[in-house]
């Protein structure tokens, strides 16, 4: 029992690090009925912002920030620069999605031919190990814990009680009635697409946090478990994505830890093949199930 606390303690924090990413992955799709597969290319591009920031002399907080930001801006200039052209011309989803894919690349190994394949690391002040219920994290872990908490706290309360979050809501359901109805749907979904971009920096960036390790391709490695638990809690549904995250990154740690460490990705897939053929719209399916993508 005390190792399973341990894993599952473990699988908390990956937890933690998907939730962030998978609402700001579902943000997206759910605003623009959009697969961008180049999220996980922005985390990365996040967490070089802030290595960058981290190596010139500023705190892991400090550069956190600034990552996030750069992350947000590029997420911005994606979407009005390169996707929305693509839109516009009534570009079909599947070549969509083929756009994303090669923007993602492009990011990646632009990264990759700037400083190499390299890893690289944070300079992190010294923590300590805190000991509750047989499970062992970090006080980084336990931070990166509270921000992932903070993040849903504050998208529960933006979507529910806010007029951005409800024409957000609106628009993801039915894009055309809420246009109708006098939502500005281009400046949501800027929105959208900004805080989305603030949340795959924060997810970039507590990634390398937690594993200490930084390389081209960090972030577009973890983007399968996030597609995993977007898809789980049902695509395009931000609190269907905190659900997908929890079950995803504890049974991703747990299984890693009791079979080896090479079954942490096919578990989480298994589990969602086997929730997609029962359910194909996942846990939460009201955005899911409008979506073409679902269809």
């Amino acid at each position: 029992m005390q190792t399973l606390a341990l894993y599952v303690g473990f699988g908390l924090v990956t937890a933690s690090i998907l939730c962030v990413g998978a609402i700001g992955f579902t943000l997206q799709f759910g605003i623009s009925n959009l697969f961008n597969l180049a999220f996980g290319a922005t985390m990365t591009a996040a967490a070089f912002i802030a290595y960058i920031c981290n190596a010139a002399g500023l705190d892991i907080w400090a550069s956190l920030v600034l990552g996030s930001l750069g992350a947000a801006a590029l997420s911005y200039l994606l979407n009005r620069g390169i996707y929305l052209p693509f839109k516009k011309r009534t570009t079909s989803l599947f070549t969509l999605i083929m756009v994303t894919l090669g923007v993602g690349l492009v990011i990646q190994y632009g990264i990759e031919a700037i400083w190499g394949a390299t890893d690289f690391s944070y300079t992190l002040g010294p923590g300590r190990s805190l000991h509750f219920a047989g499970m062992v994290v970090t006080t980084t872990q336990l931070i990166v814990i509270g921000i992932a908490v903070g993040a849903a706290v504050v998208m529960h309360l933006l979507l529910r009680y806010t007029r951005l979050g409800k024409a957000m809501r609106a628009v993801a359901v039915n894009e055309r009635l809420a246009r109708n109805c006098g939502i500005p749907v281009r400046i949501v979904a800027d929105s959208t697409w900004v805080i989305s971009g603030v949340l795959s920096g924060l997810a970039g960036v507590t990634l390398v946090m937690d594993v200490q390790t930084l390389n081209s391709s960090t972030g577009t490695e973890f983007f399968i478990l996030i597609v995993a638990a977007a898809v789980l809690g049902g695509i395009g549904s931000p609190y269907g994505a905190m659900i997908g995250s929890i079950i995803i990154g504890v049974v991703a740690e747990v299984s890693a830890g009791f079979l080896n460490p090479a079954f942490k990705d096919i578990t989480s897939f298994a589990i969602l093949i086997v929730v997609l053929l029962l359910r194909p719209t996942g846990v939460i399916r009201s955005v899911a199930s409008a979506k073409e993508v679902a269809r």
